[in-house]
């Protein structure tokens, strides 16, 4: 805090002698420093402050471009902005395409069966699944800011398509219809991840908490794992529903004739296999690779051996034809008009924020990892463009999905280039190799996404959000319930739900705290925290640990006042003199609006009447400003308004300081 001096440097007025700067001061306290405010600004500057802090964290958008001396420069500088891979290609060496070299053939033995069974759970064929781990990773390689993401079809957004789309149509009866409310979805996915990039409004997909999406994210894991019960046990018959009990249901109905043994003994053995070598890749880091090629391994294995015996002619349901070739245009399929025009869009919102939510995630969880910045707003930009592009070249919504990206990391990825090497797999997989999988079975698909969802359960997250946060615990426990009894849909509004609402509690029902002092120091801390701490006679401290707005004010001075009732009755009976001051500590307040003014003036005048004095203690810049804006400061007095809750006990109450 700048000092308030009367000897020739400044005023205590605030007016600056040597006239280089002019900051207000109240009167000093014992330390010889006072509470000042910044100079006013005018209502352009607020504006263009608040709008800072809002989209761009306080930094300057125009910085970069201001320091460059010419437009070419400028223009290339807004080429890297877009085009990340124009920065980080520049520095590319042998050294690091090698590691991308590896890891992008290793993620591309993953994704390739995974993209055929996600696109199943998407009720898509799969050569969609295929077409979207084709041209989707290329553009996020230009665009994208993360080093690990491996882009792909996901299980939980393939579920939740899924469960949306049919709702509108029949995969089997009208299939191209179907496909066509996919790629509409898609695109306005895209649109809906790269506006909100664009905007800098990546703060909205906040509002789904962390623990919501562990709950979210398990209830969709038991969800998918179930509806894989359809092709591990080989059951023709199966519902449509996503709730346990439906599911639950089906699978008892067919358990006399509709189960085939020979689908389950394939499922079974592999799904072991799978976990084994799952397991082994977790234990041992450096056998990554295990994990990463047992799917490819499992899918050749029994396609060779449903080939050899002919299974398919037992009841062992197959993947059958797969489309050779590269993606199709699809821009002529998609809704621009008509009634599914708006069906797509919200569905497409839903599971865009849904991948946005998820790959945001992943890629702070790795830029940790491995020391780096991940630009959120860049990412949604790049994601979205790329679901833009997917919805234009029959491919559905893609994001970063957590197992492929962490093979990707593992395998030593050094940029996004290992995608493109995926993407050539992919892509010599889908001209060359795709009449191979017809004989592949369902039950494989089916084993591969049951090993994949499993490591959504966050079993240790939960625990320790239950061991943190109750309240927290409750919307991870909501989503859960909600995905898994309910649907995908319902069990994303309660997760949102419970996540605002505790919000609003929050915001509601700020903290608030009594006060006291630790012996022998002019520290003051909460008497619920520190038994050490001594009460001050003739003094209550309560602290306001929030922000006072009006959706809080009057809570806030009700509560003060009750501070005020108890400890007049607890001092009363420890024979202490009456409650002259009741210090209101400010440091934890950031802001205050009128209501919040409203409040403290009410307080005031209540106390005014019990002859009692208020004193604020430590208020911010912000608050400061508009106390003295709203002329509060006046009517408080500037001797009541103290640098910390220190010299107001000092100034107020000094014989109860050599009390205590």
């Amino acid at each position: 805090m700048p000092r308030a001096v009367s000897d020739g440097g400044e005023n205590l007025n605030g007016s600056d002698v040597g006239g280089s700067r002019a900051l207000s001061h109240y009167s000093m306290d014992s330390t010889g420093y006072s509470v000042s405010f910044l100079p006013k600004k005018s209502l352009l500057e607020e504006f263009s402050s608040a709008l800072k802090d809002m989209f761009f964290a306080g930094d300057d958008p125009l910085r970069q471009y201001k320091e460059q001396p010419s437009w070419s420069k400028r223009v290339w500088l807004s080429l890297q902005h877009v085009f990340l891979v124009l920065e980080w290609g520049r520095h590319y060496t042998l050294s690091k395409f090698k590691g991308d070299f590896i890891a992008g053939l290793t993620i591309a033995s993953l994704c390739i069966p995974q993209d055929i069974g996600y696109s199943k759970l998407a009720n898509l064929p799969p050569e969609i699944g295929l077409y979207s781990s084709f041209v989707p990773p290329l553009i996020y390689t230009l665009m994208g800011s993360s080093r690990d993401l491996a882009i792909g079809p996901v299980a939980v957004v393939s579920l939740l398509l899924g469960s949306q789309l049919q709702n509108e149509f029949d995969p089997k009866t009208h299939p191209l219809e179907y496909r066509r409310l996919a790629f509409t979805a898609t695109f306005f996915a895209g649109i809906t991840q790269a506006a909100l990039g664009f905007f800098r409004l990546g703060f909205i997909i906040e509002f789904l908490s962390h623990a919501a999406i562990v709950g979210f994210m398990a209830g969709a894991a038991i969800t998918i794992a179930l509806q894989q019960l359809k092709g591990f046990l080989g059951v023709r018959k199966f519902t449509t529903n996503t709730d346990i009990v439906s599911v639950m249901k089906s699978i008892f109905k067919s358990a006399h004739h509709g189960w085939n043994w020979q689908t389950i003994l394939i499922g079974a053995s592999f799904l072991g296999f799978l976990l084994v070598t799952k397991y082994i890749g977790k234990k041992k880091k450096k056998l990554f690779w295990m994990s990463a090629t047992s799917p490819l391994i499992s899918v050749i294995i029994s396609t060779f051996f449903v080939y050899i015996t002919r299974a398919d002619k037992h009841g062992v349901a197959v993947v059958k034809n797969i489309e050779k070739g590269i993606n199709p245009p699809s821009a002529s399929r998609i809704y621009f008009s008509g009634p599914f025009l708006l069906k797509g869009f919200k569905i497409g919102v839903v599971a865009g924020l849904i991948a946005l939510t998820e790959v945001i995630a992943i890629g702070r969880t790795f830029a940790a990892m491995k020391d780096y910045q991940l630009d959120g707003n860049k990412e949604m930009v790049a994601l979205g463009t790329m679901n833009v592009v997917a919805s234009l070249t029959s491919c559905y919504i893609t994001t970063g999905g957590f197992g492929r990206s962490a093979v990707n990391c593992a395998a030593g990825c050094k940029t996004a280039a290992s995608n493109i090497i995926m993407s050539i797999v992919v892509l010599l997989t889908l001209l060359f190799i795709t009449p191979l999988f017809k004989y592949t079975p369902n039950a494989i698909l089916s084993s591969i996404i049951i090993s994949a969802v499993l490591g959504l359960i966050d079993y240790k997250a939960s625990y320790l959000i239950w061991k943190v946060d109750k309240l927290d615990f409750l919307a991870c426990l909501g989503a859960f319930l909600g995905v898994v009894f309910s649907s995908v849909e319902y069990g994303l509004l309660i997760a949102v739900s419970i996540s605002i609402a505790k919000i609003l509690i929050q915001a509601t029902r700020p903290k608030t705290a009594l006060l006291g002092n630790l012996p022998r120091t002019a520290i003051y801390k909460k008497i619920e925290q520190y038994q050490e701490v001594t009460t001050v006679p003739g003094v209550v401290i309560v602290q306001v640990d929030s922000a006072i707005y009006f959706t809080n004010s009057n809570y806030v001075k009700e509560r003060i006042l009750r501070w005020l009732e108890e400890e007049e009755e607890r001092q009363r009976q420890q024979k202490f003199p009456q409650i002259e001051f009741l210090i209101v500590a400010l440091s934890a307040v950031v802001d205050i609006d009128t209501s919040g003014i409203l409040a403290l003036e009410e307080l005031l005048r209540a106390f005014e009447k019990r002859k009692i004095q208020l004193v604020l203690a430590d208020p911010g810049p912000t608050v400061i400003q508009k106390l003295r804006a709203a002329k509060f400061t006046e009517l408080i007095g500037d001797d009541k308004i103290s640098l910390t809750i220190g010299d107001a006990v000092k100034k107020f109450a000094p014989k109860a300081v050599d009390s205590v």
